[in-house]
């Protein structure tokens, strides 16, 4: 399913318009990206939570010139999903 495909489904189960559909999870994914930037936890009670953590430095070595390299730190972004919606897979 892309964008399209679940934005028009949203729609219908709502009774939007597409338009208006659009424009809810737009607001709703700028706000998500806007609380994950100030370092906050997103938490959506079934689904599971998004979290940024931060990868420390590390040394990488190049298997083919056994060349050791410098990894550094980087923020990445976390998922882990909910009892619930892990429950539903098993």
């Amino acid at each position: 399913m892309n964008n399209k495909e679940f934005t028009s489904e949203l729609a219908e189960r709502l009774g939007y318009t597409i338009k208006d559909t659009a424009e809810l999870i737009g607001s709703l994914l700028s706000d998500m990206v806007q609380e994950l930037e100030e370092g906050n936890v997103i938490a959506v009670q079934g689904f599971g939570s998004f979290e940024v953590k931060k990868k420390a430095e590390r040394i990488s070595i190049n298997p083919a010139s056994k060349q050791r390299m410098l990894v550094p730190p980087k923020l990445v972004l976390s998922y882990k999903p909910s009892n619930t919606l892990k429950d539903k897979f098993k």
